[in-house]
């Protein structure tokens, strides 16, 4: 339980920076290489990101090289599945692993030590509403990305466990 309000606390502090213009920017540019180096070395267990929400490495095929390519991604839980919100930062692009899993479904997944295979498929709809319910209360930062998006609307991935 102190890990928990230790965890919110912590939480509280960090959201409204990352959150902001100078906060996204120094994640993707400050953070995000950082634990492309510390993921595939710990095999997902330990990354900066991860200090504010638990990361993972997603590997995708790339949309136009067929190249693998790999990026650390924050995540919503959902049971067995992983939800990822294509937020790029509140960028008016999507970023290249949406495209890469339109194209490529199939997708590679490291948590926790662990190395998973998944199949992706894009929330729409009501699922899409729901998911972006949850994940706006979890990480607030998203509803800030949205609006930074130039209406752009963030798409939301969930990976499934392929069996």
């Amino acid at each position: 339980m102190a890990g928990n309000k230790s965890m919110n606390w912590w939480r509280r502090l960090w959201v409204p920076v990352v959150a902001s213009p100078l906060g996204a920017n120094l994640l993707r540019y400050g953070v995000q290489p950082i634990d492309r180096l510390l993921l595939p070395l710990t095999r997902g267990r330990l990354s900066l990101s991860a200090l504010i929400y638990p990361t993972l490495m997603l590997t995708t095929i790339g949309a136009r090289s067929g190249q693998a390519r790999t990026v650390p991604l924050i995540f919503l839980p959902n049971g067995e599945q992983i939800v990822l919100i294509a937020s790029n930062f509140g960028g008016t692009r999507h970023p290249a692993w949406y495209f890469n899993l339109r194209a490529n479904p199939l997708a590679q997944v490291t948590l926790r030590g662990r190395t998973r295979l998944f199949i992706a498929h894009e929330a729409g709809g009501i699922e899409r509403e729901e998911l972006w319910q949850r994940a706006v209360s979890y990480y607030s930062g998203y509803q800030n990305y949205q609006q930074r998006t130039a209406g752009r609307t963030i798409p939301i991935m969930v990976l499934t466990p392929r069996p």
